[in-house]
């Protein structure tokens, strides 16, 4: 039988709690009213949430998938058919906890009906997760609040599902690339170990002077066979500090905003980034978020630093009194278009459909430069495979000309 952890009132008023063994709740709740307590909140005991030591579920917990966008869409939309049907939120979230593939999801589900249970409110629920993002907890107050859920979770399944699709053409397009980038990084391996020492034994008997390409590609070669133990960890310090300066503030502020300075690609990312931010702001305002709480959740929801703060520059601004268009022009991070079309919305007081409007066209524009991305890649890469395999070829048969003409 599983144990339970209560906090609720006495008859006098007093605070009480305690852990109990029943069959459910509704069975403990009824056991602690008959005993005159008045429970306020019934929780599993962390105990027999999971079977297993405490090191057994951190290892679990710890291999666990993480909760993907796609993931939080099928909730998402599952919720709003299963409240728009009618059924009451606790009893949808404990069945969707049971069918929900992803344990972490699964659990965190749990976890928010326990609290709906316990006399939370649901977008407080929602953001003690730590699984959700800011803007699903910002809408699932705003439709608490008006009393709409359904059409909260109608909103964050369709914001979700645009901004999955928009990662995964990303993904798709730099998925080649990549690729080849691996299988050069192979050959080069290959090459240092296997191929070029095949050759220094043959050139080490020459009397004349090696070609330079010829003496860089040797010493590379030696270099990478004599110390590649120093090297590896060499590599693996380098990465780990990298990874260390991308989780401090500023390092991560740093390298989103060269992101967005990548020819070619940044271009691409700020613009989708742009789609998203419309994207975003469109829908709080449209589900009735105010100004701030729609910047502040736009913000969270944005996976770029360097776009983030200068959103939050946007909400201070605005805080302090500047229209939407003057905060957003200080900026300094939208287009003329973004700009243009915040100016007809605040004149008009139709923001969101302008918005609307700028995301449709970005994402029209991003989607069409993605499929054109590996045609611009492709060469580019070409040209890098021709280029090592001319050096390569240089330092090979340079010297053997020289031994040619010497011989004649």
């Amino acid at each position: 039988m599983p144990s339970y952890r209560y906090q609720g009132r006495d008859r006098q008023g007093n605070a009480i709690q305690g852990e109990l063994e029943a069959s459910s709740r509704e069975q403990l709740a009824r056991n602690l009213q008959n005993d005159g307590i008045t429970p306020t909140r019934i929780e599993v005991a962390p105990a027999d949430e999971e079977t297993g030591t405490g090191a057994e579920n951190r290892l679990q917990r710890w291999l666990e998938p993480r909760v993907q966008l796609g993931d939080l869409a099928i909730f998402s939309r599952q919720m709003y058919s299963l409240t728009r049907a009618g059924v009451p939120i606790i009893r949808a979230l404990t069945g969707l906890a049971q069918n929900t593939r992803n344990r972490r999801l699964a659990r965190a589900v749990r976890k928010v009906a326990e609290s709906l249970e316990g006399g939370r409110g649901v977008a407080d629920a929602f953001a003690a997760q730590g699984v959700f993002p800011n803007l699903f907890v910002s809408m699932l107050r705003v439709g608490e609040n008006a009393g709409r859920l359904d059409e909260s979770f109608m909103r964050i399944s369709s914001s979700l599902e645009s901004e999955r699709e928009t990662r995964e053409q990303v993904k798709g397009a730099l998925r080649y690339p990549s690729f080849v980038m691996v299988a050069i990084l192979i050959a080069i391996v290959v090459i240092n170990v296997f191929v070029i020492p095949a050759f220094a034994d043959l050139f080490a008997g020459m009397d004349q002077q090696l070609p330079l390409p010829t003496r860089i590609l040797l010493t590379t070669s030696a270099l990478f066979l004599d110390w590649w133990p120093a090297l590896l960890v060499l590599a693996g310090a380098g990465v780990a500090a990298f990874l260390a300066w991308l989780r401090t503030e500023a390092g991560r502020l740093r390298f989103d905003g060269w992101k967005l300075a990548l020819p070619g690609i940044g271009s691409i990312v700020r613009r989708a980034l742009l789609a998203r931010f419309a994207r975003t702001l469109a829908i709080s305002l449209r589900a009735g978020v105010p100004v701030l709480t729609a910047l502040a959740a736009v913000a969270g929801a944005t996976d770029n630093a360097f776009v983030a703060s200068r959103i939050r520059e946007m909400r201070t601004s605005v805080e302090r009194g500047e229209s939407l268009l003057r905060a957003a022009t200080n900026a300094r991070l939208f287009t003329p278009l973004v700009l243009q079309m915040l100016s007809v919305g605040e004149e008009t007081g139709r923001v969101d459909e302008m918005m609307e409007e700028v995301a449709d066209f970005y994402e029209r524009e991003v989607e069409a430069d993605l499929k054109r991305l590996s045609s611009y890649i492709e060469p580019v890469v070409i040209t890098g495979i021709g280029i090592l395999v001319l050096i390569l070829a240089l330092a090979i048969f340079l010297p053997m000309w020289q031994m040619g003409g010497a011989a004649l």
